[in-house]
């Protein structure tokens, strides 16, 4: 459940673990496990491929490697699924939707019916950072998961990033994560406690 075969989902982790600190590659991959037990819990229909290769890759551009001076951090992880599934040979289609589901994940609320992917990204990555419906998840799915991909300092880590991000992008949905309050919700998030 928390790993999906094939060469693209190889390759997204692959490079997730060669650009990503143990604490944010072990957030992309609780993002994805996250995601697909809310989807399993509800019945919904997704790509597996796909969300597992934009989970993986969504927060790569807050990392040194992918940081853009002028785009916000999602959209630079976008670009990044962009090129990495045109090497996979994925048609500009499916292309485009990995990034877009990577950018939409730091939008408004995506509804499933609008937009399945991106609003599983969504789910996962919001219980992973600020435990957003994350007593809905069953305690031993949570305990299991935790302990094959601990969070290894992730709050702190991640509020460093996004902060910096908003510093240097003030017009960026990092920027209204941080003035949202996200340093509150990370800091009482119950899988951190």
């Amino acid at each position: 459940m928390w790993h999906v075969a094939g060469r693209a989902a190889e390759a997204a982790h692959e490079i997730a673990a060669e650009y990503a600190d143990e604490a944010l590659l072990n957030h992309s991959v609780r993002s994805y496990a996250f995601a697909a037990r809310y989807a399993a819990d509800h019945g919904l229909a997704f790509d597996a491929e796909l969300l597992y290769v934009s989970a993986l890759l969504h927060d790569l551009g807050l990392t040194a490697p992918f940081d853009s001076h002028t785009l916000p951090f999602e959209e630079a992880g976008g670009h990044l699924a962009n090129v990495l599934t045109a090497g996979l040979g994925w048609p500009p289609a499916r292309r485009r939707r990995a990034a877009e589901v990577i950018v939409l994940h730091m939008r408004d609320d995506v509804t499933a019916a609008e937009d399945v992917e991106s609003h599983l990204l969504q789910v996962g990555t919001s219980a992973d950072v600020s435990g957003l419906r994350v007593e809905a998840f069953d305690p031993g799915f949570r305990e299991v998961l935790l302990k094959a991909y601990p969070r290894a300092g992730f709050g702190d880590r991640f509020l460093s990033l996004v902060t910096d991000q908003a510093a240097r992008k003030p017009s960026c949905a990092a920027a209204a994560l941080v003035t949202g309050g996200v340093a509150a919700r990370i800091a009482s998030n119950p899988l951190d406690a």
